[in-house]
């Protein structure tokens, strides 16, 4: 039997737009081995996606295409006879996709019914490919549950229920009786709707939903990418699990090169509807080629170095516009190390002397005893209880100084940014900005604090109206504060798309024209209209590439030493934490875990949920490589 999976050669995939056709997917050629996975990398728009959608026959039609090319399936059910799903018809391609090709994809939330319920959904999955009863169905449904850890094994349940039991009444079950309850509990889990659960949670059944039937190949389309780095790094060690177990083939799809070296068996760089370079984990990673590869494996933070400014694909080659239209890429003869020398590591003695500096001076904003709920409603509108979101929290943040504040979703950090903008209102507690309580501000006198304290939202895609173009969106907080005339207005956002770097002559161009990355810019270029004092963060970054990502990075560090900017940055991600930030905050339900230097926090946790979100860093190191590949007994 053959040892290919999937062979896709000289794949090509159309989009026509009312001016062109787009080459979204442009002659590439690759193999998935059985049991092994392929990682396909490159940033928003280099074809990843579209590849996996060609594979799966979902690609829409129209505008999209499938304009040439091969795409070779060979399972166990082919008998040693690959199939071309080119020419498979679109009844029977319904037989391979969710029986023997099976997909998760990158959000899912928009990826399940919010008006089914998870079981309903599940089971639907589980009865298209099989002759299961629908009670036989949903047995099944609730074994996949526990397979992918949504619920805990039968002895779980059984010593949890006993020990509530045990501590409320004193009463033990009867056997009848205990299997009974742990049999309502199991089935009890399917009749929830998808809002009722967690990301992490609902990613997990996507992945129970993709396995249902026992693919021969799984393909995972950013499966990560919405998600916590602790709850990132549990869903890699579950796809790793099942991989493993089922002996199943997987392409994994990411804008992260760090998440490959955590899963990957052979890699494929995409850029531009092309794969640049294409080998083993461990070659691509020790020894890469090609330019765009060398800027992705340098641009994520490097947690164990202090960098001034982080490497770039920039640094690493240049786009150039023929005269024909056409882009070429030109490389600069730039070594990985090199790259990373270049960008200044600051000295130990150099960050001390700064973090003496800074704390010399009075606090810009004094945090005291700062206490955030919000009610929880009866049947018939009156407050039952409180559910604390922020609590007890303290701490001070000084003048040009970057606080750091780290936790998972739902650790309080959002709200607490959003009371100190006061568009929540606390339950108790001190807020001090230059020595003004702003908790005793009129609401008119919070309006004229806001030229002082800006926000940077985390989504670019819903932070700006859609309605207005780029130059009215920075513009308005001018008009707002009746800051100068028309014309200096407009000189104004000239001058600050410039800084961010963004061409002025953009200004009537509408959201939607634009990338994520500039977006954000754009949305830093409003944060900086009215000149404040102090801009918080709030996961900033989080929904772009790490390319981009790392260009918003340094452009938010080069803003601060120009303008003197003071930050709250806000994310879950402790590595991007630790490059930006002088100063770090982990919080913890509501509670901060510990307060620290960026350094010693990171070098020397004091508290369990501290090291277990280091722990959950995908570092991409040559040894973790190795260790991976090791551990499958595959020569590394």
């Amino acid at each position: 039997m053959s040892d290919t999976i999937l062979d896709v050669r000289n794949l090509e995939v159309q989009f026509k737009t009312d001016t062109r056709v787009v080459k979204a997917v442009d002659g590439i050629s690759f193999q998935v081995k059985r049991g092994r996975t392929l990682g396909i990398v490159g940033e928003s728009g280099s074809g990843k996606s579209v590849t996996s959608l060609a594979v799966m026959g979902l690609i829409p039609n129209p505008p999209g295409r499938i304009a040439g090319g091969e795409i070779w399936f060979n399972d166990d059910q082919s008998a040693g006879k690959p199939v071309d799903l080119r020419t498979v018809s679109t009844e029977k391609l319904r037989d391979y996709r969710g029986d023997r090709i099976a997909m998760i994809f990158q959000e899912p939330m928009s990826s399940l019914n919010p008006v089914y319920t998870c079981g309903y959904q599940l089971v639907e999955a589980i009865r298209q490919h099989t002759k299961l009863s629908e009670s036989e169905a949903r047995r099944r449904a609730v074994s996949l549950m526990q397979e992918v850890r949504v619920l805990p094994p039968d002895a779980e349940l059984k010593r949890r229920h006993v020990e509530d039991l045990h501590q409320n009444s004193g009463i033990l079950p009867s056997e009848a009786d205990l299997d009974r309850e742990i049999n309502r509990q199991k089935l009890a889990i399917l009749d929830r709707y998808p809002h009722e659960l967690s990301g992490g949670q609902l990613q997990r059944i996507m992945i129970a939903m993709a396995i249902s039937c026992n693919p021969t190949l799984l393909i995972a389309d950013e499966p990560t990418t919405a998600l916590d780095v602790t709850v990132q790094a549990t869903i890699l060690d579950l796809l790793r699990e099942l991989r493993d177990r089922r002996g199943m083939s997987m392409m994994f799809i990411t804008h992260d090169l760090g998440l490959i070296a955590e899963i990957a068996d052979e890699v494929a760089v995409m850029y531009e509807g092309k794969i640049v370079e294409y080998g083993s984990v461990l070659n691509i990673f020790s020894n890469p080629q090609h330019p765009y590869t060398k800027g992705l494996l340098t641009c994520r933070p490097q947690p164990t170095r202090r960098l001034r400014l982080l490497p770039t694909v920039s640094d690493f080659m240049e786009v150039v516009l023929l005269p024909n239209g056409e882009k070429r890429l030109q490389e600069k003869k730039l070594d990985v190390n090199v790259a990373l020398a270049e960008n200044q590591e600051v000295s130990e003695a150099e960050f001390d002397r700064r973090m003496k500096a800074l704390q010399q001076q009075e606090p810009l904003v004094s945090v005291r005893d700062l206490q955030v709920a919000f009610p929880i409603r009866g049947v018939f509108g009156q407050t039952k209880r409180y559910m604390t979101a922020v609590n007890h929290v303290s701490f001070d943040v000084y003048p040009g100084e970057t606080l750091g504040l780290v936790g998972e979703s739902g650790c309080g950090k959002s709200t607490l940014a959003r009371t100190l903008m006061r568009l929540i209102e606390p339950k108790a507690g001190q807020i001090l900005f230059e020595g003004r309580d702003i908790l005793a501000l009129s609401s008119k006198e919070v309006r004229q604090l806001r030229r002082e304290i800006q926000i940077i939202f985390q989504n670019p895609y819903s932070s700006l109206d859609p309605r207005m173009n780029i130059g009215e969106a920075v513009m308005e907080p001018l008009q707002i504060y009746g800051r100068g005339g028309k014309r200096q207005h407009r000189d104004r956002v000239a001058y600050l798309l410039e800084r961010v770097g963004l061409n002025p002559t953009w200004m009537n161009r509408y959201p939607h024209e634009f990338s994520g990355g500039q977006r954000q810019r754009v949305s830093i270029a409003r944060s900086l209209a009215l000149n404040p004092k102090f801009i918080i963060c709030d996961e900033s970054v989080s929904a772009l590439d790490v390319s981009v990502q790392a260009q918003v990075l340094n452009l938010l560090k080069e803003l601060q030493s120009e303008f003197g900017l003071t930050y709250i940055f806000i994310s879950h991600d402790l590595s991007v934490v630790k490059f930006m930030s002088d100063r770090i905050i982990v919080m913890n339900h509501g509670k901060i875990e510990e307060v620290g230097t960026s350094d010693s926090i990171y070098l020397h946790p004091q508290q369990p949920y501290t090291r277990q979100l280091i722990s959950a860093i995908p570092l991409g190191t040559l040894d973790r490589i190795r260790e991976r590949q090791l551990q499958r007994g595959l020569s590394a």
